[in-house]
C-alpha cells in the first residue's frame, strides 16, 4: 500500500486527481480517484511532516504575503511565508487579514524555531507592522510593495492546484491539502536555473533518495 500511496500523493506535479488516477492505471494500479482523495488525506501528511524534519535549516530572511481564496463563495485570505531561498516555511488560511491574524501566523511561524530571525519583507499591510512590533521587536522589518515578489511568485504553484480542483470545498480541507502539498512540491524545487546540468541531476537524486526514505516505498516501479 505503501508504494501507491506515495505515488498518489506525491504533490509535485499539478495534475487532477482523475489525471493521476490515469497514470496509475497506465501502471498497472486500478483506483479511483476517491480512493486516491483518501490516500493523500491520510498518508500525505505524514509523508509532509517527514520531509519537514529532513529539510537544511531554512533562512533568516522572510517574505511573507497573503492572497484572497473563495472558498464556497466566501472569501478567506492564505497566508504565506518563504525564506530567502524560496523554501515555504508555512501556509495559513483565515478569514481576515488584521493585526489579529497576522499574529496568529507569526506565532504559528515561530514555533519550534531554533534561529535567530534577521528580517522579514512584506507590503504595505499595516496589520504586519503591529504584528511585528509585539512579537518581533528585535527583527528588522523591510515594508515595501515591490520588494516581496519572491513570496508572491510562491502562490502560482496553489493557483494552479485550486484550478485543478475547481476551488477547494471548505477551510479545513484547503488548510490541510496545501499544508501537505506545500511540503512536498517544495521538496522537488531545486532551483535549477541555479545548477548546471549535472548538479541539477545530483540534487534530484538526492531528493528522490529522501523522498523514498519519507514515503517508505520506492518512487517508480
Amino acid at each position: 500500500m505503501s508504494a501507491r500511496s506515495s505515488h498518489a500523493a506525491w504533490h509535485c506535479f499539478s495534475l487532477s486527481l482523475r489525471e493521476v488516477e490515469l497514470i496509475l492505471a497506465a501502471r498497472g494500479i486500478v483506483v479511483s480517484y476517491e480512493t486516491i482523495r483518501e490516500w493523500s488525506l491520510r498518508f500525505g501528511r505524514a509523508y509532509a511532516n517527514s520531509l519537514k524534519r529532513r529539510r537544511p535549516k531554512p533562512g533568516d530572511k522572510w517574505f511573507l504575503d497573503e492572497v484572497f481564496v473563495r472558498i464556497r463563495g466566501k472569501l478567506n485570505y492564505l497566508w504565506r511565508a518563504v525564506d530567502q531561498h524560496g523554501n515555504v516555511l508555512d501556509v495559513l488560511i483565515q478569514s481576515r487579514r488584521n493585526p489579529k491574524a497576522a499574529k496568529r501566523f507569526f506565532r504559528k511561524l515561530l514555533k519550534g524555531l531554533c534561529y535567530v530571525l534577521r528580517v522579514i519583507v512584506t507590503d504595505i499591510l499595516g496589520a504586519y507592522g503591529t504584528a511585528k512590533r509585539e512579537i518581533l521587536p528585535g527583527v528588522e522589518h523591510r515594508q515595501s510593495r515591490y520588494l516581496n515578489n519572491r513570496c508572491e511568485v510562491s502562490h502560482q504553484p496553489t493557483r494552479r492546484r485550486e484550478c485543478h480542483m475547481r476551488r477547494f470545498k471548505s477551510v479545513r480541507q484547503a488548510q490541510q491539502f496545501l499544508s501537505t502539498h506545500t511540503r512536498i512540491h517544495n521538496h522537488f524545487q531545486l532551483r535549477r536555473h541555479r545548477l548546471s546540468a549535472s548538479e541539477y541531476r545530483a540534487a534530484r537524486n538526492h531528493a528522490f533518495s529522501t523522498w523514498r526514505d519519507a514515503a517508505g516505498a520506492p518512487l517508480a516501479g
